[in-house]
């Protein structure tokens, strides 16, 4: 079964946010071509554990447990990713892992990007009582983020909409359905 998704190249990255003495982490995996966050986890640790199963929830999704060609996934040089059980479930996979090197933020750009809004858009505007408003916010604002919310460099569409355009063949420029 082929996957449903463009490119081979996924970026992930991490972001916390102190809550009452508590961090919360949020690490997320985004289509680099589409823009779309595949999957994300959010709890109050993040350990290589979770790397390891949100790339392999990440794959199941886009059909990529069994692909024959490399995925890339790009990250930066947190210890979830610099951990054995991680590289051990790249290898395992057949996955290329990338590790930005210290200080360039600008080689992740668009999980930054991303990043840089939900911090903006939700988690600085809200006073989060507890992990699960938290949950909440997050899950509503990445919702938002694939499905709703346009993007210039995709058309003028939300991710979703524009990685099922592609796949239809169909590409929008400026109003006009152009089919490839």
């Amino acid at each position: 079964m082929a996957s449903l998704y463009s490119d081979l190249l996924y970026f992930s990255c991490l972001i916390s946010w102190e809550h009452y003495n508590r961090f919360c982490f949020l690490m997320s995996m985004i289509d680099v071509f589409d823009r779309e966050i595949i999957d994300y986890h959010l709890g109050l640790s993040c350990t290589g554990e979770d790397a390891k199963q949100l790339l392999q929830r990440c794959l199941w999704r886009c059909r990529l447990i069994a692909a024959k060609d490399k995925l890339i996934v790009r990250t930066d040089n947190g210890p979830q990713f610099i951990c054995r059980v991680f590289e051990e479930t790249c290898l395992e996979y057949n996955v290329e892992h990338e590790r930005i090197p210290p200080k360039t933020p600008n080689m992740n750009a668009h999980i930054e990007s991303f990043h840089a809004q939900i911090e903006r858009d939700r988690l600085s505007r809200y006073d989060l009582g507890s992990y699960q408003e938290a949950y909440e916010v997050v899950s509503n604002y990445i919702d938002f983020y694939n499905h709703r919310r346009i993007h210039r460099s995709l058309f003028d569409m939300p991710p979703v909409e524009y990685r099922k355009a592609n796949a239809e063949g169909i590409i929008i420029i400026v109003g006009k359905v152009v089919e490839l």
